[in-house]
């Protein structure tokens, strides 16, 4: 799947690009299948909410899941991804993000790249965040909201003073023996932006809250501004996440390296499969192919 010259300008221009249908109701089903398993599993990849309890994300699953590990090669991924960073690529980082019923907490606003700029040496934003929804995503249950146009802006530093603020709300019973890297990953983000800077942006871009059926896929650029609110409704909001990295732009890692889960050092360029040769789905899921 390419997209059109339109397409690829509103990326350019605003950021983001949501584009619905593109996997069917029984490959969504299939992915879903997977998901108890990886959420019971007991590992530092698993993040938890703060009561300690209730999943957060898990990262890296598709270098051991089957499922997983085919989707981040699909052609519908794959190939968009690259005309878009206009390079061949790999899959830096992975992760699944949960908010569950009633229960899913905050992402407070951020841009993803300052992250990996600080954490793990990462040279510049040529990467792109593509998002598969699992679930339908509404406006009550946790949609991402983006700051549209601000990819433009570049690096957003938060002062020093907010990252120390930011780090001293994760002594919390949940975190209290959880490694340094996990100020990454909580409702308490390491670099989050303030409400000042917060209303100064909103006001001068705006907001969207891309929206859709599950099997739909949101681009979106990793210097856009976006964070997303508590889920208050009876309907999860389960999201697959790929980041995509060029392979002329793997990370330094200076000091010492998050863990192969979270920042890929394997920059071994994908092979697209195509979408044809996914894993076989029972004819009952499938119906919406």
């Amino acid at each position: 799947m390419l997209l059109t010259e339109k397409q690829v300008q509103f990326y350019e221009d605003n950021g983001y690009l949501l584009v619905t249908e593109c996997f069917s109701t029984g490959e969504i089903e299939q992915m879903k299948m997977e998901l108890p398993g990886i959420f019971a599993e007991d590992s530092p990849r698993r993040v938890v909410e703060k009561d300690g309890h209730t999943v957060r994300s898990v990262y890296g699953s598709h270098m051991d899941n089957p499922v997983f590990r085919h989707m981040v090669r699909d052609n519908r991924l794959l190939d968009p991804s690259r005309q878009l960073l206009k390079d061949e690529i790999y899959v830096y980082q992975f992760k699944i993000n949960a908010k569950a019923a009633f229960g899913g907490d905050i992402w407070e606003w951020h841009q993803d790249y300052i992250f990996w700029l600080k954490e793990d040496g990462m040279p510049s934003a040529r990467a792109a965040n593509v998002t598969v929804f699992l679930d339908d995503v509404t406006e009550l249950n946790g949609p991402l909201f983006l700051v549209p146009g601000s990819h433009r802006l570049g690096v957003i530093d938060p002062s020093e003073n907010d990252v120390e603020v930011n780090n001293a709300a994760l002594q919390q019973a949940a975190y209290t023996n959880s490694p340094s890297w996990i100020s990454n990953l909580t409702a308490d983000l390491k670099y989050s932006l303030n409400q000042r800077m917060m209303a100064e942006l909103i006001q001068q871009y705006g907001t969207v809250a891309p929206k859709g059926m599950a099997g739909s896929v949101l681009f979106f650029h990793p210097n856009v501004v976006h964070g997303s609110g508590n889920n208050i409704s009876p309907f999860s909001r389960v999201l697959a996440l790929i980041t995509y990295n060029s392979t002329s732009n793997a990370p330094q890692f200076p000091g010492k390296k998050r863990p192969e889960f979270l920042a890929s050092s394997d920059n071994t360029p994908l092979q697209a499969v195509n979408a044809n040769d996914s894993l076989s789905v029972p004819a009952a899921l499938d119906s919406a192919r």
